[in-house]
């Protein structure tokens, strides 16, 4: 393999586990520091992002781009409960029947700089870039 299809390989994987580290940390912010409390929606995707942060920054260590499947899939499950909590804040006609999720409304928007950004689409984000990095990386290793 030539070296730099390696070293990209390599800066995918660094660039997934920072997304998932800034969006661990923004997470955290707002819950934490500006006291939004999470809804259950919310919950799930923590559930499934706060793992990258350990297995992208271990598989970055260690240079296992076998990860890349993994983080692949769950990423992609991960973005789906975003697409779908977004979705709900967003439409109207889905808003309007959406099931009760615990204490905090789903629909509730802590957030909504200029008029689209919320806190799943910026966890959709993250999924987003996380994803792309992992099929990249699967794709540079398959041409081993």
């Amino acid at each position: 393999m030539e070296k730099s299809q390696k070293d990209k390989r390599e800066s995918l994987l660094f660039i997934a586990w920072a997304a998932s580290v800034i969006a661990m940390f923004g997470s955290l912010y707002f819950s934490e520091i500006r006291q939004f409390e999470p809804c259950t929606l919310c919950w799930y995707q923590r559930i499934v992002m706060y793992p990258f942060t350990i297995l992208l920054g271990i598989a970055y260590v260690k240079k296992d781009y076998k990860m890349s499947l993994y983080s692949m899939i769950l990423s992609a499950v991960g973005g789906s409960i975003s697409i779908y909590h977004y979705s709900l804040q967003k439409l109207s006609f889905l808003a309007d029947f959406a099931p009760a999720c615990g204490r905090i409304p789903c629909t509730g928007q802590y957030i909504n700089w200029f008029g689209f950004i919320s806190i799943p689409f910026l966890a959709l984000i993250a999924f987003i870039i996380i994803f792309i990095c992992s099929i990249l990386i699967w794709k540079h290793s398959k041409e081993d």
